[in-house]
């Protein structure tokens, strides 16, 4: 494996049998067909191999850019190639769902400025070896439906709820939510945001978990240069208005996943300003339903110019993996145990 700066992947010796090891390297290296990426997902399918998915091109916003995607594990990445390119506008945000069944969906946004964004959706019957036709998720909507940056979650009903927020004058938060397995979607109202303790445009890019039936949580990015929250008790239908949390976000993406014993994991930059500095993207753990993050640790670093941003986390038995952005030249990929993220933690702190 060879990293963006030519350096060998010195991580990428640990062995993929060896599922306690930690591992970090990229998904790909200087041989690729764009300039940027940005904007990582990932599943983890049922033969233990990940599927990745960005958008890639000459820069964010222009023309060119499409949705990419490598199909692999841990020291064996298959070469990016271009899964969705419907017309001659940017492509952005994708996000991958694995359903029960095996299939998998890819959405994603098709527009030239985020307030006219469209969803659009494919899917996968064979684990991303080949895809449908795509597909407006709701056909003529503009602003953008479903999953804005991170997944999915089915919730102990059966419901899918996606984690949705646009940007026109304010940034405002939704949720859309499918009863039918993503046949049909019915928006939320905004959500309603205390502006005493939360400044600036308002909140973007919710990331959820249900941390018993019904009862939904949310984290939020926000302009106010901490992580906001909101939670729902009536399976995501009604919800508190966003409030700050201790955590600290310099109006970046985040993403959370609850691992099977209930403890969560979240990862997001650390900086408390807005706009802040993307540089360090930390990795923390919480054992009380996300009020607290007593063990987190530096999952990468440099220099505060550095971009290590966007991150995207899924989980599996006491595992996690995550993908995120690496100063929009690859996307890196890190994969660890519960045990090892607590070691890390007391390691460094």
């Amino acid at each position: 494996m060879v990293s963006c700066s030519g350096k060998k992947n010195e991580s990428a010796q640990n062995t993929v049998a060896d599922s306690t090891k930690v591992v970090k390297e990229y998904v790909f290296g200087d041989d690729r067909p764009f300039a940027q990426c940005h904007a990582s997902t990932l599943v983890r399918l049922d033969d233990g191999q990940f599927l990745v998915a960005w958008f890639g091109g000459t820069e964010e916003k222009n023309p060119d850019v499409g949705i990419w995607m490598s199909k692999g594990q841990p020291g064996n990445w298959g070469k990016p190639t271009e899964v969705a390119k419907i017309r001659e506008d940017a492509h952005w945000n994708p996000v991958l769902q694995k359903t029960s069944d095996g299939k998998v969906f890819l959405y994603f946004k098709v527009g030239k400025e985020i307030a006219q964004w469209e969803t659009w959706v494919k899917t996968s019957n064979d684990g991303g070896d080949t895809w449908s036709d795509a597909y407006e998720l709701v056909k003529g909507d503009k602003g953008g439906r479903g999953p804005v940056k991170d997944k999915l979650i089915e919730l102990a009903d059966g419901t899918w709820l996606a984690g949705a927020s646009n940007e026109v004058k304010n940034w405002e938060v939704f949720v859309d939510r499918s009863e039918d397995k993503g046949k049909t979607w019915k928006a939320s109202p905004y959500f309603k945001i205390d502006t005493t303790e939360i400044k600036g445009k308002g909140a973007i890019q919710p990331t959820m978990w249900e941390s018993k039936p019904g009862n939904v949580h949310m984290l939020v990015r926000t302009t106010g240069g901490v992580i906001g929250r909101s939670d729902s008790y009536d399976n995501g239908k009604a919800w508190s208005p966003i409030k700050k949390t201790s955590m600290p976000n310099p109006n970046s993406g985040i993403d959370v996943a609850k691992l099977a014993d209930g403890t969560l994991a979240l990862t997001y930059n650390p900086d408390d300003k807005n706009w802040g500095s993307r540089s360090p993207l930390n990795l923390a753990l919480s054992y009380d339903n996300g009020k607290t993050w007593p063990d987190q640790f530096e999952l990468d670093k440099g220099d505060k110019k550095d971009e290590f941003s966007y991150p995207a986390i899924i989980s599996w038995g006491d595992s996690v993996a995550v993908t995120y952005t690496w100063n929009r030249k690859t996307i890196a990929f890190w994969k660890g145990s519960k045990e090892e993220i607590v070691k890390l933690a007391v390691k460094e702190n």
